[in-house]
């Protein structure tokens, strides 16, 4: 008998209480498509952030109703980052999805990733936006400089509008469980372990319900993690500032220097003198800043705190079937 390929389905929630029910629903409609012509096996495994709404409620009675869900309950609030690695690290299929639970991410593509993957050499099958249709222009504009700025800087090729959600192999995902840094920016994890991809693009969708939790804030210090976590380039930068502007001062004293002796010119003008002190102060501030993010993320690295801490962690029926079988023929 031919061995069933087993797809396990990651949805970070945080918050969510509106959305698990839809999304279940409309996951559900691919599996069974993707059953009949494939005769693959799914779970769906969320991962709730440490909601404060009913989304643990919700994942717990959607558990009790269909056999195929499980769900990880965190302590608290670790973030999506967490979440997305509590989800590698507990996923067990052959395959492996992360997508988002406000259908932002279309379902129908699961089943041309699996067909992608299946009958090609790629490892990956990722996704990409093509616009941002519903979003503000100003966000608009940041998100593209954001993606042109770290390719220009990192040797990781971040591609404009990837998205997370992306179906990957076992021997990918247990590369990227294998990087154990506190401060992770999956979209440049994914990248920096190699293996094939191949992007699929979609147009935008708007979330099917509820709100987002991004906020422009939040979205500006990801960026910046991401570049830190990526690239050295701004220590290069706040030194290459530093020298220029040492420079500058020799020029300076020099020119000073040699027009008080020909010219007889006195140095004067204090407001000018409070402007450039103002200046120097400013970019040396700037520059102790980026060498500080750096130290800061050194700091948390070598704590080795763990990226999360279960609460509650709810294996699906399907799963603990399988174990039992598995526990009987041994």
């Amino acid at each position: 008998m031919q061995k069933q390929d087993k797809i396990t389905i990651i949805v970070p929630c945080y918050n969510e209480q509106e959305t698990v029910p839809i999304f279940i629903e409309a996951m559900d409609r691919v599996y069974e498509k993707m059953k009949r012509e494939y005769g693959v096996v799914m779970e769906y495994l969320f991962i709730d952030d440490g909601s404060r709404d009913k989304t643990l409620q919700i994942l717990k009675e959607s558990a009790e109703k269909y056999a195929h869900v499980s769900f990880l309950s965190f302590s608290r609030n670790f973030g999506k980052e967490a979440a997305m690695f509590a989800g590698l690290e507990h996923a067990d299929g052959d395959y492996v999805v992360i997508i988002d639970v406000d259908l932002q991410d279309p379902p129908e593509l699961v089943e041309e990733m699996y067909t992608t993957i299946l009958n090609s050499e790629y490892d990956c099958v990722a996704s990409r936006r093509v616009d941002r249709t519903g979003e503000s222009k100003i966000r608009s504009f940041f998100a593209h400089s954001f993606y042109k700025i770290i390719r220009k800087i990192s040797h990781t090729d971040i591609v404009d509008g990837a998205r997370d959600f992306r179906m990957m192999t076992r021997q990918m995902v247990d590369a990227i469980v294998s990087l154990r840094e506190y401060n992770r920016f999956s979209k440049g994890i994914f990248q920096w372990v190699g293996f094939q991809t191949k992007w699929l693009e979609f147009e935008n969708r708007n979330r099917v319900a509820g709100n987002t939790k991004w906020s422009f804030w939040g979205l500006l210090l990801y960026a910046i993690d991401g570049i830190i976590a990526f690239s050295t380039a701004p220590l290069l930068l706040s030194s290459m500032v530093g020298i220029i502007f040492c420079v500058i001062a020799l020029i300076m004293v020099v020119v000073f220097f040699v027009r008080a002796l020909i010219w007889g010119d006195p140095v004067s003008g204090w407001p000018s003198l409070v402007c450039i002190i103002c200046l120097i102060a400013g970019i040396q501030l700037m520059c102790n800043g980026i060498t500080g993010l750096y130290v800061s993320k050194t700091y948390s690295e070598v704590k080795r705190r763990p990226q999360y801490i279960v609460k509650t962690y709810r294996p699906s029926r399907d799963q603990m079937k399988a174990l039992s079988e598995n526990e009987q023929k041994d």
